[in-house]
């Protein structure tokens, strides 16, 4: 397994749509492998194939504790088939978005389809803190940042505190 660089905002590449993959083979699974490191060494509790500069359609998520045993889930060509009417307000990080943090409301729950790393097709149905970290990666597969769901003022004050960021690494 590898580590993979993170691309941050304002890198237009997080702004592309990623496509489905056509199985989980051995190519994808090394990638998701190579996400999974890289997202527990961020440390992270999601990460998209687009954050790590591979436009396809696949996450790995583990909102498990630290120090509780890792609970992995590796995602490819996730759909979404039915949301609550019910919503729920996270506070959001990303690790696109470095030190930024903003409450974005999304439905409580999710039913998603997807497939598995063994390139079997999967339902399963999350809620709560789970549902928030799927629609939140799912996002970055149409090149959506959780920024993008704030209002243009606080969007616009984080990307230009994250260009500066830049400028000061860069010089």
């Amino acid at each position: 397994m590898a580590r993979l660089p993170i691309l941050t905002a304002p890198d237009p590449r997080l702004k592309m749509k990623a496509h489905r993959v056509e199985k989980v083979d051995d190519e994808i699974k090394r990638l998701m492998e190579d996400m999974l490191e890289t997202m527990y060494a961020a440390p992270g509790i999601g990460l998209a194939a687009p954050q790590v500069g591979v436009l396809k359609s696949v996450i790995t998520v583990d909102i498990s504790r630290e120090g509780d045993p890792r609970q992995p889930l590796m995602i490819a060509n996730p759909e979404i088939l039915w949301v609550s009417d019910e919503d729920a307000t996270f506070e959001e990080g990303c690790l696109s978005v470095p030190e930024h943090y903003a409450e974005v409301v999304r439905p409580k729950a999710v039913r998603v389809r997807y497939l598995d790393h063994e390139n079997e097709i999967r339902e399963m149905d999350a809620d709560g803190m789970l549902a928030t970290v799927i629609q939140h990666e799912m996002d970055h597969l149409d090149g959506v940042l959780f920024i993008d769901r704030l209002s243009s003022l606080r969007r616009n004050m984080i990307l230009r505190k994250l260009v500066k960021a830049k400028k000061v690494v860069g010089a």
